[in-house]
């Protein structure tokens, strides 16, 4: 299926653009939304016509990049993907709007039981000075994943019978009384404490899907590095929890499990690959968790789902034992990293995390943030292909420079870095340029051959699919982008990485901090990303940059769904993001419990 074809053609081009608004109208009318709570396996309910406008925004967008064109398009093709952007804009406001206009939100059951609310590293403290055991802890998360789940459907396998055998063994390990408190908060500083994963991370018993149907039945044999760290460090795996499908999209949903939904809106993303994991978090369905990040899929569903999400330096956290493998030079795009409420668990978190490699980002080094040198970038510069920054982030921004200089007389220096309006083909072209890596439709295939994603377009359309609609635009997006690897722009824009590297290395050094939008949105939709593909630029361009990235829950905005910013800080300087995340907190207040506390 081939709605517009790649062409150089801008006649062809506008004609596409001309019925769109006709074709999305009558996608419209043919969509019914399910029940936002009964996430069905093939959950998604757009109508085949949807397609056509996907489709063609990224094949303009890749003609953009080819042939006549360059990195710097005349400022005609700019303006014609700019108004093919707004054009997609309004299409998916109304289609949306159509579609969830007069759905009722379910909110979620109230929190009777205080532990829920306590971090990771106090409900640590309390396990080991005995004011609680391990497992009333453990009790009481499994029994509020078992209230939020058929709301949210975020769990999709679970150990809990056996969380709670290792619980009573903790309680029994602590009575016994063999090791002094102090021996167990420095070899074991989160004993006792349950803490879960995403479902591409191997947890030995569980499933191992990573949202990919050849993979369903698939068991992990033994635990992923992190988790197996984690575990060694006391803590007790709990569940897995939904992810995209092959962890490749910003948004959490797959044929085996369906979608999840967000816990302050249900008819609203948790985002992706991380969202499962992002979602539970939120909802106090767990202390913390372990999410992996290769395009802000840490940061993302942190965002959405208002909670503190951090991707570490490239190469301190080990990634074995997690789906997909990475390969070549992805492996530095790729990291895992801490998920929680609390600023204060991340660095306890990453410490465990890192194990052999965390002293190299000083954590335990004290900050003094008047002495740190703030930067902050308001957008993208104005990419055509991204949606601009909401007001309401925007305004978020402001206000912490505000508080900046109000408390600490620090001004915040505004600066522009004109290469990241070329944030997404960047990140595309540094992706292609991995030579070692499978290719997408072969990891669809579970590298047994490769899909024909052509075939698989049309067998969606006849909802015959095992694959969705956002996989398989992945995978025409990389054919596509693997035809121009060869062209004197691929290479240019190889080039632009280095040098934007290098300006936010030297901009950034060994005190400086930079505050960045997160996302140019609120959480959208469950399946508007598909309008806005490109909209994951913001947290992509930092994975090529390879630099630490903590993202910052800021309140709730006007519709009720989380606002946030990142902070960025340099390779190994980790301790000041995390700082700054922690004074961002005080000031701002953090994390808000979408549940009623009674």
């Amino acid at each position: 299926m081939v709605p517009c074809s790649l062409t150089n053609d801008i006649r062809g081009v506008s004609k596409c653009q001309r019925g769109m608004l006709h074709v999305a109208v009558y996608s419209a009318s043919q969509c019914s939304p399910s029940d936002v709570h009964a996430s069905p396996p093939n959950c998604t309910s757009f109508h085949p016509c949807v397609t056509h406008l996907v489709y063609l925004l990224v094949t303009v967008t890749l003609a953009s990049q080819t042939g006549r064109g360059n990195v710097n398009r005349m400022w005609w093709m700019d303006l014609l993907l700019r108004t093919f952007r707004l054009v997609l804009e309004a299409a998916s406001r109304l289609i949306f709007g159509i579609m969830y206009h007069g759905i009722t939100h379910t909110p979620l059951p109230p929190i009777t039981n205080l532990v829920l609310l306590e971090s990771a590293t106090a409900l640590a403290t309390k396990i080991r000075t005995r004011k609680l055991t391990s497992e009333e802890v453990v009790k009481s998360f499994i029994a509020r994943i078992k209230e939020i789940n058929p709301i949210l459907n975020c769990v999709v396998d679970d150990r809990f019978e056996d969380a709670l055998q290792d619980a009573k063994e903790v309680d029994e390990l602590i009575r016994l009384g063999t090791m002094d408190e102090a021996t167990l908060a420095k070899t074991k500083p989160f004993l006792g404490v349950p803490f879960t994963t995403k479902d591409c991370f191997a947890v030995k018993g569980l499933k191992q899907t990573a949202g990919l149907w050849i993979r369903k039945d698939m068991v992990a044999e033994e635990d992923a590095d992190a988790v197996r760290v984690m575990r060694e460090a006391g803590g007790i795996p709990l569940c897995v929890t939904n992810v995209s499908e092959l962890c490749m999209w910003w948004e959490s949903s797959n044929t085996i499990y369906g979608r999840t939904n967000n816990p302050y809106v249900n008819c609203r993303i948790v985002g992706g690959s991380s969202g499962g994991e992002g979602c539970l978090q939120s909802a106090c369905g767990a202390p913390f968790g372990i999410g992996s990040d290769i395009g802000g899929s840490i940061r993302m569903p942190s965002f959405f789902n208002g909670i503190f999400g951090h991707k570490p330096t490239y190469g301190i956290v080990s990634n074995l034992g997690q789906e997909p493998v990475a390969s070549g030079e992805a492996k530095e795009f790729l990291v895992t990293g801490p998920m929680c409420r609390y600023s204060q668990d991340l660095g306890p978190i990453l410490k465990v995390l890192g194990v052999g490699n965390s002293h190299m980002l000083k954590l335990d080094q004290k900050v003094d943030i008047r002495n740190l040198r703030y930067f902050y970038i308001e957008d993208d510069g104005g990419s055509p292909m991204v949606t601009p920054v909401q007001t309401e982030l925007r305004d978020a921004q402001r206000k912490i420079v505000q508080h900046l200089e109000k408390a600490y007389g620090i001004k915040a220096k505004k600066i522009t870095l004109k290469k990241l309006k070329a944030s997404v083909f960047i990140y595309f072209a540094k992706l292609g340029s991995v030579e070692e890596a499978h290719t997408f439709c072969e990891e669809l295939a579970l590298k047994k051959g490769s899909i024909n994603v052509w075939t698989e377009l049309v067998k969606w359309c006849l909802r015959c699919s095992k694959h969705t609609f956002a996989a398989l635009l992945l995978g025409v997006l990389e054919k596509l982008n693997n035809h121009n690897k060869h062209t004197e722009n691929f290479t240019k824009l190889l080039a632009m990485c280095n040098d934007l590297k290098q300006e936010m290395k030297e901009l950034l050094g060994d005190d400086g901090v930079l505050l960045f939008p997160s996302h140019p949105t609120v959480a959208p939709y469950h399946g508007q990303p598909l309008f806005r593909p490109f909209n994951f630029a913001y947290t992509a361009i930092i994975n090529v940059m390879l630099l630490p990235s903590t993202q910052c829950p800021l309140g709730l905005g006007s519709e009720g769904l989380p606002l946030g910013i990142q902070v960025v800080a340099n390779h190994y300087q980790d301790h000041l993001s995390l700082a700054v995340a922690t004074e961002l907190e005080k000031a701002f207040g953090g994390w808000v419990c979408p549940s009623e506390v009674k």
